[in-house]
């Protein structure tokens, strides 16, 4: 698929969804909240996530609280998102290599994120995108399914695959916002098990029309 036969589908989306944003709640002041948050969000819902963060960042409030954090506090407030004690434990090991070999501040290079524990390219690409502006391809559960039923991708749930799919259609100006608009496309229509493709405004556009 070439640039131009993508925009009709960029277009519609902007037109369903006009101010995409993160559903992961962060602080702008607090950009490790945003991190600490994804790496939450693996096999839990960003409802769920944002439920649980209020009182994990109120007790631990900077990097370094973290990184000094006994792992069983840590574990305590994050139980309910699943995986705790694993989360726990990366989430402290993340921090403690931010302090140790970023003075405490998150990187912006991709190399330097995907070293931290628990960051895969999903996560660094989030951060990457939301919090630095960088072109970013935020390869999650919904933007793989949606790029397979549109044709924007053929037969593959390999997200790193479906990411360099789409780095080469997607303007790069776009390419935030264009991820952003497929998770709430895929939340609120085309889901998983059973896309409302009547309603849907890429029905023209899909490869994959009930």
């Amino acid at each position: 698929m070439c640039t131009t036969s993508i925009q009709p589908i960029i277009a519609a989306l902007k037109h369903a969804y006009p101010e995409p944003r993160c559903e992961l709640n962060y602080n702008a002041d607090a950009p490790h909240e945003l991190l600490i948050a994804a790496r939450l969000s693996a096999q839990c819902t960003d409802k769920r996530v944002n439920q649980v963060t209020p009182a994990l960042f109120e007790k631990f409030q900077c990097v370094e609280d973290f990184a000094v954090a006994d792992v069983s506090e840590i574990e305590q407030l994050v139980k309910t998102c699943g995986l705790y004690k694993t989360k726990a434990a990366s989430i402290k090991a993340m921090c403690e290599a931010l302090v140790a070999n970023h003075s405490g501040e998150i990187p912006q290079d991709m190399d330097a994120l995907l070293q931290l524990s628990g960051v895969g390219r999903k996560t660094a690409n989030l951060i990457r995108g939301e919090l630095f502006g960088k072109p970013a391809i935020v390869a999650d559960t919904h933007v793989i399914r949606l790029s397979n039923r549109l044709g924007l991708v053929s037969g593959t749930k390999d997200a790193y695959k479906v990411e360099v799919a789409l780095r080469e259609f997607v303007p790069e100006s776009e390419s935030m916002a264009f991820c952003h608009r497929l998770v709430l496309h895929g939340r609120a229509v085309c889901n998983a098990r059973k896309p409302d493709c009547m309603v849907c405004m890429l029905q023209e556009h899909c490869a994959q029309v009930c």
